[in-house]
């Protein structure tokens, strides 16, 4: 962001088989397109986001979510993400979308024919449209913002967000920072286990004496945490960090692809709203 250009990141260097920070002097100086979705501007995507995100919030209908849910299937091949990476970070909201529907086709209202009763337990064809529709809806929600999320580079949108919507140049860097370093703290926390266990803490006992291991790992995560924050915030007041205002090593543009990707995302809002209220299915959530 500011000072030396970097290298290419590491996430896009990987998924596109390019060399990290280590390929050399001929690296590029920036992260390294391999999709329309990481050419666009961080804010186009998000704004690309908001109308389908608030269709999606303000009905409950199986036919948008699914409209959406579709458009986000058929545009994962063209944002260049993995099946495996987008199962490995979308799975648990697979999970709670599957849990969300059979919780409300069981406890929904019951309309139309019984499809299943056994005992207290009734499943009809309202209850399980309500549970279909629910199901639908969180993942319509959720994964495409995991596909902007992982098309998107943290530096990148913090460029975007002090540059463009002229956020404090001190708040933007901070949360930067903080969501770099949560990597780190996960590998702390796996050295900081092993660590105990090579020294037999917590090896064995009732479950009252791992907890006070576990509680005491994570004070010690905590004291680790507040020195690294430390010396970071003292590192970047000592590079003029908030001291004035900032030069940015990479400039964040708008380009005709952003104008796309954002009348995409209205143009997927409008079809969904359209082709639910065409088929009858329409249902506003506060109606």
């Amino acid at each position: 962001m500011i000072g030396p250009r970097p290298a290419p990141s590491a996430f896009r260097a990987e998924r596109a088989g390019l060399p990290g920070p280590e390929g050399g002097p001929g690296a590029p100086s920036r992260p390294v397109a391999v999709s329309v979705f990481d050419r666009a501007n961080p804010l186009a995507k998000l704004a690309a986001l908001l109308p389908v995100t608030a269709v999606l919030v303000a009905t409950m209908d199986w036919v948008s979510s699914g409209i959406v849910l579709l458009a986000a299937v058929a545009l994962l091949p063209l944002s260049g993400i993995r099946v495996g990476e987008f199962l490995r970070r979308a799975w648990v909201l697979v999970a709670a979308a599957l849990v969300s529907a059979w919780g409300t086709a069981l406890v929904g209202e019951d309309s139309g024919a019984v499809l299943l009763a056994a005992g207290p337990v009734t499943l009809s064809e309202g209850s399980v449209l309500a549970g279909l529709a629910t199901g639908l809806r969180i993942l319509a929600v959720a994964l495409p913002g995991v596909m902007v999320f992982i098309t998107t580079d943290p530096t990148d949108l913090a460029d975007a967000l002090s540059q463009r919507l002229r956020l404090p140049a001190r708040f933007v860097l901070g949360s930067l920072a903080a969501f770099r370093l949560l990597g780190v703290l996960t590998e702390e926390w796996r050295t900081l286990g092993q660590a105990r266990r090579a020294r037999g803490v917590g090896a064995g006992g009732n479950p009252f004496r791992r907890l006070g291991t576990w509680l005491g790992q994570v004070f010690g995560l905590m004291v680790q945490a507040i020195r690294r924050a430390t010396r970071l915030a003292v590192t970047m007041e000592a590079r003029g960090f908030g001291a004035g205002e900032r030069t940015w090593a990479r400039e964040s543009r708008f380009a005709a692809v952003d104008l796309w990707v954002v009348l995409g995302g209205f143009g997927l809002a409008a079809l969904a709203v359209g082709l639910s209220v065409a088929s009858g299915a329409f249902n506003l959530v506060w109606a």
